[in-house]
C-alpha cells in the first residue's frame, strides 16, 4: 500500500493570503501546504480521502490517472470544495464514482452541490457521484479496500476518520472517544491533526496531538492539517523520532 499526502494544510492553506510570516514567505517547499487530503493506492486501485479546493492541482502534480472511490470525513468547505473536479475522472473512467460518508455529510453534499443531483440539460458538465452512507461501527468496502470508520469529535460535531489496513487518517479532531482508540491498535502509519502550538476549540494543538499519538502507538505518525504557526523544519526538530510532519507530495509505503 502506498500513501501520498496530497495536502497537509489547514483551512486557509499555507501560505495564507495576506500573511508575511516566516512560514508563509518561506522558500522551503515543505512549507507550502494545500488543504489536507490523502491518496491510498494498492493493487491498481486508488482511493481518495477528502477532496479539497486544490484537488485538481494535486492530481496533476501527482499524476493521478483514476479515482476508484472517495471517502469524505465531513462537510466543511476545506474538505469538499474540489468535488466538481471529479467530473474529469467520470470522463476518463466513463462511470460514476462512489463516495462514502455519514448521512449528515451526505445531506451537506446534496445542499452545497445541489446541481449534481438534479436533472439538467445534456452537456452541462457536472460530476457523477454515487453517495454511499456509512454507519458508525460498521466496516465497509470501497474499491476492494476494507475500511473501518473512526468516529471522532470536531468541537461539537461528530465526524469520521478512516482506517484502511494498517493506516489510519484522523483530521479535524478535538477529542478521540475511547471506542475509537480501541480501533487504532496495531497501526503502522497514522496521519493525525496537529493544527498549531496554541489550544483550539475544534482541533488538536501540537501538545494534544503528541499525547494522542503516544496513546495510539503507531509505528510511524505523520502530522497533518498544519497551520502557518508551525514552520516545517522547526516543528520536525522538536518531534520524537517516530513522529514527523507530513508535507505535500510525501509518499510512504506500508
Amino acid at each position: 500500500m502506498k500513501i501520498t499526502f496530497l495536502g497537509t494544510g489547514t483551512s486557509h492553506g499555507v501560505p495564507m493570503a495576506g500573511c508575511d510570516c516566516k512560514t508563509c514567505t518561506s522558500k522551503n517547499p515543505k512549507n507550502r501546504r494545500y488543504r489536507s487530503s490523502v491518496l491510498i493506492q494498492e493493487n491498481g486501485k486508488n482511493v481518495l480521502i477528502d477532496i479539497p479546493a486544490e484537488f485538481r492541482l494535486a492530481a496533476i502534480e501527482n499524476r493521478i490517472k483514476k479515482i476508484d472511490a472517495v471517502l469524505i470525513t465531513h462537510g466543511h468547505a476545506d474538505h469538499i470544495a474540489g468535488l466538481d473536479d471529479i467530473r474529469r475522472y467520470n470522463e476518463i473512467q466513463k462511470s460514476e464514482i462512489p463516495f462514502f460518508c455519514d448521512d449528515k455529510t451526505a445531506d451537506e453534499l446534496r445542499q452545497r452541490f445541489s446541481y449534481i443531483f438534479k436533472n439538467t440539460q445534456d452537456g452541462g458538465g457536472k460530476p457523477r457521484v454515487k453517495l454511499n452512507i456509512i454507519e458508525e461501527g460498521n466496516k465497509f468496502d470501497a474499491a476492494r479496500f476494507s475500511v473501518i470508520p473512526l468516529p471522532v469529535m470536531h468541537g461539537n460535531d461528530k465526524i469520521t476518520g478512516f482506517r484502511v489496513g494498517d493506516f489510519a487518517y484522523i483530521t479535524d479532531v478535538s477529542m478521540i472517544p475511547g471506542g475509537t482508540f480501541a480501533l487504532l491498535k496495531g497501526l503502522k502509519v497514522l496521519a493525525l491533526d496537529a493544527l498549531r502550538p496554541e489550544p483550539h476549540p475544534t482541533h488538536f494543538n501540537l501538545e494534544q496531538a503528541l499525547q494522542a499519538a503516544a496513546i495510539i502507538g503507531a509505528e510511524r505518525t505523520f502530522f497533518i492539517h498544519i497551520a502557518h504557526r508551525l514552520e516545517h523544519e522547526e516543528l520536525e526538530a522538536g518531534l520524537p523520532e517516530n513522529i514527523r510532519a507530513a508535507y505535500d507530495g510525501l509518499g510512504i509505503e506500508l
